[in-house]
This record gives C-alpha cells, structure tokens and sequence, in this order.
C-alpha cells in the first residue's frame, strides 16, 4: 500500500509538474495563434535614396510615405519596422556601395529606394546576389521587374512599360501625327521613350517620328534643344526626364513658352513634386500621365491618408508618397501574413499579395513583384487661378500593365 505521506508527495509533484507545463506553454507562446518572441523581433530596412539635389523632393515623399505606413502599422499592434537612410546623391556607383555597407555592416533586413533608375538596376542585382529583398519605391525603368526581374525584388511604382503603355493611350486620343521624341540620356529617359512610342505606334500607325533629341543628366541650358525643336514644328513634343533635370526642363518650358505653340507630354508633368518647387514657373498645356493626386480619386481611403500625410508633415502627399507608403504597407502587412520575420518567408506572403490604398485595390503581381495601380492622364492648367491638374481620366490596371507572357519572353533573353 502507498503511505498517505506518499500519496501527498506525488500530488504535489503533478501539481509542480502541471505549473511548468503552463508556463513552458506561455513562454514559448504554444497553445496560441499568437506569433513566437522569435517573430516579434524588428525588421530592419535600409534606405539608399536621393537626399540632396534636386530629385531630393521625390525621395523625400518617398521617405516620408514610409514612414507614416511604420507608424501607422505599429500604433496597430502590427510589426516593428526600422529604418536607416543613406544618400546616394543620385549617383548608381554609391547607391551600390551605400547598399553593401547596409547589409553588411548594419545587418538590414530588407533594402529599399531609390529615385535613380540605373541606381534601382545596380541595387537589385546586388539584392539578387545577396538575397537580401529590394522594395524599389522610385526607380522606374521596367528592366527592374521586367527582364531583369527576380525573386528578391518588388516594385510599389508603376515602372517605364506602364508609364509608355498609358501615355500612348492618351496621345492616341488627340490628332497629333509629327511626333518629336526627346529626353534625359539615362536610363528613365530612353526606356519611358521607347516604351511610349512602341505603344503609340501600335495604337496609331500612321504617327510620325519627326526626329529625336537627348540632353545629358544634369543640363542647366535647354534652350538650344528647345529652339531646334520649335524650328522644326512637330504636333506634339514627347519627354522622357524624371528628377532634377524635370523641373529643370519645366521652368524652360515656361521661360521659352514653347508649349503654347507646341503641346509637351511628360509623365508626372502635373505631380504635386514637380509643380511644388516651380511655383508660378509652372507651364501650362503640359500633357502628361500620374498615379495620384491628393485630390484625385475623390475618396474617403485618399481623404484619410492626405489628412494623416497633412497632419504628420503639414503638406500634401504626391505620388512618390504614395509609393513610399504602399511599400511599408505592403511590408507589415506580408509579415503578419507570413507571421515570422524570415525573410523567405515575408518574400512568399508579398507575392500576389492585395492591399487597400488610397488608390483603391493594389496587387503585387505573383509573377513579376510588379505593382499593379490605376493611372490618371491629363494636362496642366490654371484652375481657379491655381496651376493644377485637369481633365482627369482613368486607366485601370488591366488597360496598363504589361502581360505576365512578355515579362517572360522578356526574361527568357537574358
């Protein structure tokens, strides 16, 4: 028979042993849906982007975009996500050098920017040899998810395909037929330009390309350029030119007056960054194509985020805001779905994943990392005694984007 002393002695041992087993449980976080003290670790994010300079203003919207989905995420309880930035001053050579110091050296996590499209090229493929996931927010050329597209990186901006697809719809809707194509001599320029007219040809054939001009990076005197294309009276100007050289370009336009005699194209013509820094050297008749105005769509979604963006910074948001902030949110929200901070693993739960914008849905396609966003196109004009916007019109994603078979074929030649 067992004593009663023994009897006492083993119930107080389950009793011991029950106690462990509870709090073994709430260590590790079993028996719950909860994620384990592992997952709730920081995810780190370096920022290699434009601070200085005059594509500064479209790095800064960048930057603050993202900043304001961190926040946002955190004060719901969502991922710690944190963050450090380094100025690439618009050269590819010291985005890549700032990006292997990042990894290396601060041990990031994940890698984002940046305004130049080259540097966008040069910071993948490092992101690529690496594996380390690159969430480009600004560089637009299509090579990045097109044929130099891979697993570890993400586009939250419409790229130079979608840029030259839209612009062409909205060229094949007026009658100009002499076409004169111009632009910055990198890679943004060449690629909007021969995307756009690819497109347009295929929508009108009968255009005519009257000739083309190209101007280095960073040129200060556009007037020569302007006065050979007046001389030789095309319908329509087409532009390819992004960062500093676009307000540059912008306040020529305005000095010289060309646009009143002939119609400019050029994408964000209209973009809050772009006529932001002009003031009153804005130009009007200006064409062009954008994702997002702060007053545009007309929604409770882009109400709430310009007033969130309004009150953080005490200015309105532009379109780089938009990409900036797309990509904290569709970071936090890939890590709660996957509910682990591996980085494999975030990358899988980004794939295909669907997200509310102020612009309403925003997929990043599953086959190429490629985010998929309605486009507006309209021209510059006074409103009211503003130089603003107008005549709005909508392109949806599917009238846009690229198909994923030429992503493929497209990748197939590399």
């Amino acid at each position: 028979m067992v004593s009663m002393a023994g009897k006492m002695k083993s119930s107080n041992l389950v009793k011991i042993g029950s106690m462990l087993l509870i709090i073994a449980l709430l260590v590790t976080g079993c028996g719950n849906s909860s994620t384990t003290t592992t997952d709730k670790k920081a995810i780190k994010v370096g920022i290699v982007d434009t601070y200085t300079g005059g594509a500064a203003v479209y790095a800064k919207d960048s930057l603050d975009g993202f900043k304001l989905a961190v926040k946002e995420i955190a004060a719901k309880g969502g991922p710690t996500i944190e963050f450090v930035t380094r100025d690439d001053e618009f050269k590819p050579d010291k985005s890549t050098s700032w990006a292997k110091e990042l990894v290396m050296k601060e041990n990031v996590d994940f890698l984002a920017g940046t305004t130049n499209s080259a540097a966008s090229l040069a910071v993948s493929q490092f992101a690529k040899e690496n594996k380390v996931p690159f969430i480009d927010w600004g560089g637009m050329s299509d090579k990045v998810t097109g044929a130099a597209g891979h697993r570890y990186v993400f586009s939250t901006l419409p790229n130079t395909a979608i840029i030259g697809k839209a612009g062409a719809v909205q060229l094949s809707k007026t009658p100009y037929k002499k076409v004169w194509l111009a632009g910055s001599d990198y890679e943004y320029g060449h690629s909007v330009i021969s995307n756009l007219w690819s497109n347009l040809t295929a929508l009108e054939p009968d255009v005519n390309k009257m000739g083309e001009t190209w101007w280095r990076v960073g040129e200060t005197d556009f007037t020569p350029y302007i006065n050979a294309i007046r001389s030789a009276k095309p319908d329509v100007l087409v532009v390819g030119t992004g960062g500093a050289d676009m307000v540059a370009f912008m306040k020529a336009l305005k000095a010289t007056g060309l646009p009143q005699e002939i119609p400019v194209w050029a994408h964000t013509s209209y973009d809050p960054a772009t006529l932001r820094p002009l003031g009153d050297q804005a130009p009007e008749n200006v064409l062009g194509t954008n994702p997002y105005l702060s007053n545009y769509p007309d929604t409770a979604e882009n109400k709430a985020f310009v007033a969130a963006f309004k009150k953080e910074y005490n200015r309105e948001p532009a379109a780089f805001a938009l990409y900036g902030y797309m990509g904290g949110e569709f970071l936090g929200q890939a890590i709660e779905k996957a509910g682990s901070t591996d980085k494999e693993k975030i990358i899988d739960a980004m794939e295909g994943l669907v997200i509310d914008t102020p612009v309403g849905k925003a997929t990043l396609r599953k086959e190429d990392h490629q985010v998929a966003i309605p486009m507006t196109y309209g021209v510059i004009a006074k409103v009211d005694g503003k130089i603003t916007a107008s005549d709005l019109h909508t392109l949806s994603p599917e009238e846009i984007m690229p198909s994923i078979d030429e992503i493929q074929k497209l990748r197939a030649k590399q």
